[in-house]
């Protein structure tokens, strides 16, 4: 369900900004959650496993980097 009438004033922060935050908070905790399964991986020597988990991480870094990018121009005025 979606709805067309929320803009931030619920939560203070118009939604196109929220949803950044939380999309940077998404893939930060997906980077720290990765981490454990690259270790329960190397733990049980499988190393396909734990690079499929290490792109994962990295893809997940790019990510809230990327985002991280476009909050400080919004956060900033821009």
């Amino acid at each position: 369900m979606t709805s067309s009438t929320e803009t931030g004033g619920v939560t203070g922060t118009p939604d196109k900004d929220y949803n950044l935050i939380w999309y940077v908070e998404a893939c930060l905790s997906n980077a720290l959650r990765l981490e454990t399964y690259i270790q329960d991986a190397e733990r049980e020597k499988d190393t396909e496993v734990a690079d499929l988990f290490r792109k994962a991480q990295a893809d997940s870094r790019k990510g809230a980097e990327i985002g991280k990018g476009l909050l400080r121009g919004r956060l900033n005025g821009g």
